[in-house]
């Protein structure tokens, strides 16, 4: 009977025991199913402030080659000496920019070729300013050169403090003021947008 005895207190104790198992090996404090507890520390998400060196440059030269193709819409189209001489100081600036960016790639360690393809947003607003003409492709193109020039300084901006390659950044920070000023140049040519209108 005592042996008995025995073994049944030796049973219950067992099962106690495999009560008090953790079945997901967790140890107390932790978090369950990947929520963090209160003192636990998580870390940031990343945030991405700059394109890697191939996108910067295939992007930097596909916004050139959209300029100069819509400059060279505007030079044949427009009719205010403004927007014409706008349109004439873009294909010589982006023109420039095209060849000193393709000159910083090809001295990079390992060399990388920037790829001017537009983007599909970039070739439709080509193309639909192609179909227009007198004071409505005017109006256009200024917007078009607003917002292009926008989307660019951000590019330059983010690459100019961030970059992965110094030869690049310090493209990009050379490539801050010209933006800049073409920016507020056609930003300009919009507020007189009346006179854009009627030419």
């Amino acid at each position: 009977m005592l042996r008995i005895a025995g073994m049944t207190v030796l049973a219950a104790s067992l099962a106690l025991a495999a009560c008090d198992q953790n079945p997901n090996n967790e140890t107390p404090g932790s978090s369950v199913e990947g929520t963090p507890m209160a003192n636990e520390v998580v870390p940031p998400e990343p945030v991405v402030t700059s394109l890697p060196r191939q996108d910067f440059a295939d992007t930097v030269a596909a916004s050139d080659a959209f300029e100069i193709a819509s400059a060279r819409l505007a030079a044949e189209k427009a009719s205010t000496p403004e927007i014409k001489a706008y349109a004439q100081k873009m294909i010589e600036a982006h023109n420039t920019s095209t060849e000193k960016l393709k000159k910083e790639a090809a001295a990079l360690t390992p060399a990388i070729k920037p790829d001017p393809v537009l983007s599909l947003e970039q070739q439709k607003k080509l193309d639909e300013l192609g179909k227009l003409s007198g004071a409505e492709f005017e109006r256009v193109y200024v917007a078009d050169q607003i917002a292009a020039h926008e989307k660019a300084l951000e590019v330059v901006q983010a690459y100019s403090a961030d970059g992965d390659e110094p030869k690049l950044k310090t493209f990009a920070t050379d490539a801050v003021k010209m933006v800049s000023d073409h920016l507020a140049e056609a930003r300009k040519l919009g507020a007189s947008g009346a006179k854009v209108a009627n030419p």
